[in-house]
């Protein structure tokens, strides 16, 4: 009997890719010339889709100064606007989906509604919107307000948001279009309404002024780990990625989301819920554990790491004495990230935290050679049940060296497994997640 096959994206930045090292690209990748040949890269090795996460202001959460973000780089500032690359990365491919990070916090939603229909056209029906509602007051204060509303609260608007853009992709019907030369007509006027919106948070009259969407809409992507985040990735999503606590927490998740999809009336197989994995290989096992130990015990990254945490949570990490049990914490950033990092009720130190970060990074280890890799993702599938991986690399670096390994060296070990595909049978990329 044949595997079932799972499937691969990849998240990453716009950011620098990583430049202090031996094997490194340089630091300056602003043309975006580097993450169009990473798209090609992926596209070869038949990825689902390349993501790109992204943030709405300079963090200052740990410490109190921008020092260490601004420092490192790394994954964090500089940071660019991700819609002008999902454009160049999708012209410069033709199967791989592209994926970008729009914050609800950041656009009106005739905007971006607007902005995805443009993306998807370009993309010829392979773009994909991963929704946040941001989680920095910082990002707030950017936009006017003095911080964010509660996270409760933001959901509810998120809610209300999804609702005026579906109404925006439905103002034009499928077939508007129809370049009538006899008649003279290229869109029926009666196929084409104004959505004429008035809720509690939003207000809009539309119609969009753009053509349909190839997909109708965009494949959505979504993070949801509170109850009320998981409730509304069930509802709207096409594809959830989430950061998992082990096989225990992955199994949960999944069953919990296929569960929600139900009770919304959707098909639980076409929630895609791909996990956040953070792959450390090498030539044999050994070589990759001992990989793994240098990077964690390096002081760069107990610096990114504790900045980076600090960024996504609104915490501040300088806060706590390295070798002392963290407090239980909360937060009105990114509490699943949160709990993730300071593993509830474990005791550990803030140091023993930072270390394990390097493992705990992931779903669920993962370091190993090509092929005890593909071994330890087959086992691991097969006890969750899918669907499948989505991979970075540590505090959301990027990174040629790690990509070929993984590409190059990963990849092609779980196609000779039969895992994962060899060639796309879809057209876009909602038929791609679709496709087993």
């Amino acid at each position: 009997m044949a595997p079932k096959k799972f499937h691969l994206g990849w998240f990453m930045n716009f950011t620098a890719d990583l430049w202090n090292g031996p094997f490194e690209n340089g630091g300056s990748p602003w043309t975006g010339d580097f993450y169009v040949e990473m798209a090609r890269s992926l596209e070869r090795a038949c990825f689902d889709f390349i993501m790109v996460e992204d943030k709405l202001s300079v963090s200052e959460a740990y410490g109190g100064s921008a020092e260490m973000v601004l420092k490192h780089a790394v994954g964090m500032v500089p940071k660019h606007d991700p819609a002008p690359l999902a454009a160049l990365m999708a012209a410069g491919t033709q199967h791989l989906g592209v994926v970008i990070t729009m914050s609800t916090l950041g656009y009106p939603p005739f905007l971006l509604a607007r902005l995805c229909s443009t993306l998807d056209h370009i993309a010829r029906g392979r773009f994909g919107w991963n929704v946040v509602t941001s989680a920095e007051d910082l990002a707030a204060q950017n936009f006017g307000l003095d911080q964010l509303p509660p996270r409760e609260l933001r959901y509810d608007m998120a809610h209300e948001y999804m609702e005026v853009c579906y109404k925006l992709w439905n103002s034009w019907e499928r077939d508007a279009i129809v370049m009538d030369r006899e008649r003279g007509v290229y869109a029926d006027h009666q196929k084409v309404r104004p959505i004429h919106h008035k809720g509690r948070f939003f207000k809009s009259r539309g119609p969009l002024n753009t053509a349909p969407m190839p997909q109708g809409k965009p494949v959505i992507l979504q993070a949801g780990g509170s109850p009320k985040g998981r409730d509304f990735a069930s509802k709207h999503a096409d594809s959830i990625i989430t950061l998992a606590d082990g096989l225990d927490g992955m199994k949960e998740y999944r069953n919990d989301i296929r569960e929600r999809a139900k009770r919304h009336g959707r098909n639980p197989d076409e929630v895609k819920v791909l996990f956040l994995v953070i792959p450390t290989l090498g030539e044999t096992k050994e070589a990759a554990y001992a990989r793994r130990e240098e990077i964690a015990h390096s002081t760069p990254f107990v610096e990114q790491t504790l900045s980076l945490i600090s960024s996504i949570t609104d915490i501040d990490f300088s806060k706590y004495d390295m070798d002392q049990p963290l407090p239980h914490l909360t937060t009105n950033g990114e509490q699943g990230s949160l709990d993730k990092f300071q593993q509830p009720g474990s005791g550990k130190t803030l140091r023993q935290l930072v270390y394990e970060s390097a493992e705990f990074e992931s779903s669920i280890p993962l370091c190993g050679s090509p092929e005890t890799m593909a071994d330890d993702m087959a086992e691991i599938m097969e006890e969750v049940g899918g669907d499948g991986f989505l991979i970075t690399m540590h505090n959301q670096a990027v990174s040629r060296r790690n990509l070929t390994e993984v590409t190059d060296g990963l990849v092609p070990a779980l196609q000779r497994r039969g895992l994962v595909r060899t060639e796309y049978t879809g057209r876009t990329l909602r038929e791609t997640l679709r496709e087993f």
